[in-house]
C-alpha cells in the first residue's frame, strides 16, 4: 500500500461506499420483485403473464438497465480507486467476477426467457413444458438473487477494512 495519500483513501472510500449502497438498493428491488411480483406473474400462466407485457402491465426493463449500468460503472470506479489497496482490490475483483458471471447468466437465461413469457401472455393455455420452464425460472431466480445478496454482503468487510486504514 505504497503511495497512498489521504485524498486517494478518501476517494476510495467514497466509490466503495457508493458501490455498496447502490448494490443494496438493487438487492432491495430484486427482493421486492422476487417476493411480490414474480409470484403474481407465475401464478396462473398464461393469464398472469399479462403482468409482464409492455403496455398491459409493468415493465421493469428500463429500471434494471439503468440501475445495473450505473452500478457497474460505480463498481468499476471502486475497483480503480481501491487499486493501490491490495486486500480491498483483490476482494473487489473477486466480487466483480462473481457479479459479472451472474449478470451473464441473467442476460443469457433470465432475460430471454422472460421475453418469451411476455409473448405467451395472449395464448389460451400453456403446455406442461412451458409451465415447467416458468417454475424453473422462478426457482433459479431465487438462487440468482441469493448470489447477488451474498456479493453485496461481501462489500461490508471491505468497507470496514478500508475505513480502518490509517495513514
Amino acid at each position: 500500500m505504497e503511495n497512498i495519500t489521504v485524498n486517494y483513501l478518501h476517494r476510495a472510500e467514497i466509490w466503495l461506499c457508493l458501490a455498496t449502497v447502490i448494490y443494496f438498493f438493487i438487492n432491495g428491488a430484486q427482493i421486492f420483485e422476487t417476493l411480490v411480483l414474480v409470484p403474481k406473474w407465475t401464478a396462473s400462466p398464461p393469464k398472469s403473464l399479462k403482468i409482464l407485457s409492455d403496455g398491459h402491465g409493468m415493465s421493469l426493463k428500463t429500471f434494471w438497465i439503468l440501475f445495473h449500468s450505473i452500478h457497474e460503472i460505480v463498481f468499476i470506479m471502486a475497483i480503480i480507486f481501491c487499486w493501490k489497496i491490495d486486500p480491498v482490490r483483490n476482494w473487489l475483483i473477486l466480487l466483480f467476477v462473481i457479479h459479472l458471471l451472474v449478470r451473464i447468466w441473467t442476460l443469457s437465461y433470465f432475460a430471454p426467457n422472460i421475453i418469451d413469457f411476455q409473448r405467451m401472455a395472449d395464448q389460451q393455455f400453456v403446455t406442461e413444458a412451458v409451465a415447467a420452464r416458468i417454475s424453473r425460472w422462478q426457482l433459479l431466480n431465487y438462487i440468482r438473487v441469493a448470489v447477488f445478496i451474498a456479493v453485496s454482503i461481501g462489500f461490508i468487510p471491505l468497507c470496514i477494512k478500508l475505513f480502518s486504514i490509517r495513514i
